[in-house]
Parts: structure tokens; C-alpha cells; sequence
């Protein structure tokens, strides 16, 4: 009789070899598990645009909307809330995680005042929209939906956001426009003076120069001067500030 037909033997080697097929398998899935891990040396990925091209649209729209805030895009809204019961920290975190909308205005301290979504081509699910809405709202936080072709104007969008009167957002244009004048006229400023100390530095008085045709050839290269440059030197040679 052969030795493999033993019951004894079988009984002894069949839970030996499962136990072996066992950690076998442990070993192989650990293995695969440390591949999928492992940092590839050519990463399989390519960029892409943060936005497609509708909500490119809205986001310019908002920038100008916008112009003294930060249009932040696809925030998650677990990095501007925060859990009351810290112990339940993670149970929503886990449960938000994924939630973002596509745009999120904040002041420049960081502070969100409101947060826009912009729909796909298949819309913008009915449960999240409710959720986002009824989420933000209670955090004190407006939540709007627009489309590129049906954008609200600027004084409802601010003043939905902001608290914004008309007349306040009047005053905000205006202080902004003249904050853009005040600026342009101390550039023009500060690029005449650059231009008249370089006058003075290249052209510097033709006493130093060869005393033979000493006179003459001041007098022709003041001319010529006054005649190529009469834009930057009046023709008049008086002095004045231009602004």
C-alpha cells in the first residue's frame, strides 16, 4: 500500500498544505499591494484645464464681479466648515469629502462669502443641489446655480453676497476708477522724470567738447533736438510740469 494512501498521512498534510497555499496567497497579495504603492518612475497621467469652457465663462464673469475678492475653483467644502462635535470630525469628513462646488468667493483674509455652481452638460443632480444648498445656507453661506447664458447682474449677484446696496456698488466703481487714474498719472509721472534725467545725463553741456565748431555745433544739435523730440521738449523751451 502506498505511503500517500495513509488517512493519517492525508489528515497531516492537507491542513498543512491549505495553511501553506494560504500564506502563499497573503504573500502574493501583499506584493501587489506594495506595486500599487510604489511611486512609478513615469507617472500614466496627463494635465488637464481646471475648467471646461462654460465654466471658464462664468469664472471670468465673476472675476470682474468680483474684482476686490478671490474666485477660488472647485473648493471642497470640508476646507471652509467645520465639525461642532470634533468627535464626529471624521464621520462627515467621510460623508463630504467629495462634495465641492465649482466656484467659492472669499475675501482676502480667507473668508468664504459665498460659493456659485455651474452645471454639466447632464445638469446638476436634484440631491446635491439640495444638499449644498440647505449646507450652506445654514452656515450662514449664500449658494447660487448660474448658467453663462442666464448670468444675473453684477449689483444682484454683490449684493446677494455682500450686503451691497446699488448706491454702495456706484461708489465702490467709482472709488476703483479713480484708484486707476491716480495710478496712471504717477506712472506717467515717474517714467517723465526717468526720460528728463537721461536727457540730462546723454546730452550733458558741449563745453566739454572740442573748442574748433565749439558754438555751431550746439546750435545745430539744439535744433535738431527741438525739431525729432517736440513731444517731450516744447518747441517754447519753458519749463512746467505736465501734470
Amino acid at each position: 500500500m502506498s505511503n500517500w494512501s495513509n488517512p493519517w498521512l492525508l489528515a497531516v498534510l492537507a491542513p498543512a498544505l491549505i495553511a501553506l497555499g494560504a500564506a502563499l496567497h497573503r504573500a502574493w497579495e501583499a506584493r501587489q499591494a506594495r506595486a500599487r504603492r510604489r511611486i512609478p518612475k513615469h507617472w500614466p497621467l496627463n494635465t488637464r484645464a481646471l475648467a471646461n469652457s462654460e465654466e471658464a465663462r462664468v469664472w471670468h464673469w465673476l472675476a470682474r464681479a468680483f474684482y476686490d475678492h478671490h474666485v477660488m475653483i472647485k473648493l471642497p467644502v470640508t476646507r471652509f466648515t467645520l465639525p461642532r462635535d470634533r468627535e464626529q470630525g471624521m464621520h462627515w469628513y467621510r460623508l463630504l469629502g467629495s462634495v465641492y462646488c465649482t466656484f467659492t468667493i472669499c475675501k482676502p483674509d480667507g473668508r468664504v462669502v459665498g460659493c456659485v455652481d455651474v452645471p454639466g452638460p447632464a445638469g446638476l443632480p436634484r440631491s446635491a443641489r439640495s444638499l449644498k444648498h440647505s449646507l450652506l445656507t445654514q452656515c450662514g453661506l449664500p449658494y447660487w446655480v448660474v448658467r453663462s447664458a442666464s448670468l444675473p447682474t453684477v449689483a444682484e449677484i454683490r449684493a446677494e453676497f455682500l450686503g451691497e446696496s446699488p448706491a454702495t456698488q456706484a461708489l465702490r466703481e467709482r472709488e476703483q476708477e479713480e484708484s486707476a487714474i491716480i495710478a496712471a498719472q504717477t506712472n506717467l509721472r515717474t517714467v517723465l522724470t526717468r526720460q528728463r534725467s537721461n536727457r540730462q545725463i546723454d546730452f550733458a553741456p558741449l563745453s566739454n567738447w572740442p573748442n574748433s565748431a565749439n558754438g555751431s555745433l550746439r546750435s545745430d544739435f539744439n535744433s535738431q533736438w527741438q525739431d525729432d523730440n517736440s513731444f517731450l521738449m516744447p518747441l517754447d523751451s519753458r519749463r512746467g510740469d505736465l501734470l
